[in-house]
């Protein structure tokens, strides 16, 4: 079972903020997720992201692989460094 820590799309019509969850890889984006690790809302200024750093170096040291987006959020809003 490949994971991935990916943003899970929520809010209104062009109000959009985002989850960041802990998904199987296959799975649709709206779909059901492992657990929630934080959150990300872009509309703010500046942009609100909250992450829960412990369960992050927990699922990436079990093997879960960040998105792109996600590995970008994680590096310039935690201590933790992403490969």
């Amino acid at each position: 079972m490949a994971v991935k820590i990916r943003l899970m799309r929520i809010g209104k019509t062009k109000q959009p903020s985002y989850r960041v969850v802990v998904k199987e890889a296959r799975t649709p984006r709206s779909g059901k997720y492992i657990e929630q690790l934080g959150f990300y809302n872009p509309l703010t200024e500046p942009a609100d992201v909250r992450l829960d750093e412990e369960r992050i170096k927990y699922w990436l040291g079990v093997g879960a692989q960040p998105t792109e987006r996600v590995r970008t959020l994680i590096s310039k809003n935690t201590s933790i460094e992403v490969k």
